[in-house]
């Protein structure tokens, strides 16, 4: 039985999408139950936001318009977080969730272009007030090593010249995620470019840092989970850290790699979020140096103490975000064009473009998907700079 998928929200959804259609192509007499020889289109959904929940409602509809005779099975974290309302569809034929005592089994990659995602675990122990992952994938499991090098051997089997690892929160990978990407390289010497996706700071442990500082084969772009830059407001987002250990974090990852680029996720207007706590985020972008900012205007999700505390009025939300990617822009572009000139190490994924170690966005006319080399940088359009291959 073949399968389409329908995938909303981060890369996990999308490994684990990718493994939902190799069980649904062996299964003999259809996938959980379904009528075996049919079209069956799964739709993996996200809840993150009341955007995601929404978009994930769309992408069911327009399925079922766009394939009428397809069994439609819905699945994912807004399916295991509001599965009754799902049920009530009547574009769905079965609503599939989360079983959290069954073994972790979820290693396949995602191959896009050339870059892979490869997951590692998934849950979260962590009760950030703002979040419902937790309850959708409930605790932290980590995959076993032997699981995941087999999943990125078979990724660069099939091509990928990067990996990168992804999951809910990788820094809580059983055993310490510097442990395991130091044994990965180790064992995979095929594996030339390593990267991770988003980090919790405050666990980024020691092994982890010694090999920022002297592994090449590890990009040099970290994605930090900073969430706010005021000490109150992360006190009542129940995060785990401060200002000023997010601060130190970047200077130790500075202090290693002096090449490395940070990103960072942020939300505007969460509850009780006063004007001077939003201009403390804002001073993050510069204080962590920020330069790949993810903003999230704050939206309240069912069930979660941060939807009980007092609100932030929507139109100051809005322009607090507005404000935070304004600024998190131009020093993107600052950035941006401190590389003109600069000779960078690129890898070419699509239609001529490709990212550097840092994960700036390059383009080089001529240049084949695969492509990988040292190429200066010789201007800038835009998001993106222009580069030829030395």
């Amino acid at each position: 039985m073949g399968a389409k998928t329908i995938t909303l929200g981060c890369r996990l959804n999308f490994a684990e999408s990718e493994m939902m259609k190799q069980l649904a192509s062996t299964a003999r007499d259809g996938l959980h139950g379904l009528a075996g020889g049919g079209e069956l289109t799964i739709v993996n959904s996200c809840a993150v936001t009341h955007e995601a929940v929404r978009q994930t409602r769309q992408a069911i509809r327009r399925a079922r318009r766009e394939h009428p005779a397809a069994k439609i099975l819905a699945t994912g974290c807004a399916v295991q977080l509001e599965p009754d309302s799902f049920r009530a569809m009547p574009e769905v034929d079965r609503v599939e969730t989360r079983d959290f005592a069954a073994p972790l089994t979820v290693a396949a990659g995602y191959l896009s272009r050339v870059r892979s995602f490869v997951a590692v675990q998934t849950g979260c122990d962590h009760r950030c007030t703002f979040c419902t992952i937790w309850q959708a994938r409930g605790p932290s499991r980590s995959l076993p090593f032997e699981a995941i090098r087999e999943a990125v051997e078979a990724q660069i089997d099939k091509g990928a010249k990067e990996i990168v690892l992804t999951g809910v929160d990788i820094t809580s990978y059983d055993g310490g995620l510097g442990i395991l990407c130091e044994r990965l390289l180790a064992a995979l010497p095929r594996l030339h470019r390593l990267r991770l996706s988003s980090l919790d700071s405050i666990e980024i442990d020691e092994a982890l840092l010694e090999l920022i500082a002297g592994e090449p084969r590890l990009m040099p772009h970290f994605h930090l989970s900073l969430q706010a830059g005021d000490d109150l407001i992360l006190k009542r987002m129940k995060r785990r850290h401060s200002r000023a250990d997010a601060v130190r974090i970047v200077e130790r990852i500075k202090a290693a790699r002096p090449d490395a680029t940070i990103g960072a996720d942020l939300i505007a207007g969460f509850p009780t979020e006063s004007e001077e706590m939003a201009l403390n985020s804002l001073r993050l972008l510069d204080d962590c140096d920020v330069v790949a900012a993810h903003i999230f205007p704050f939206s309240p999700r069912p069930n979660t103490p941060a939807a009980r505390m007092p609100q932030v009025e929507r139109k100051i939300v809005k322009a607090r975000a507005a404000r935070l990617r304004d600024v998190a822009a131009a020093r993107r572009t600052t950035w941006l064009d401190s590389l003109v000139g600069t000779s960078q190490r690129v890898l070419i994924e699509n239609s001529e473009k490709g990212h550097s170690d840092g994960f700036a966005p390059i383009r080089i006319d001529g240049a084949k998907r695969g492509e990988i080399g040292e190429a200066r940088i010789t201007g800038r359009d835009g998001d993106q700079l222009i580069g030829i291959f030395a």
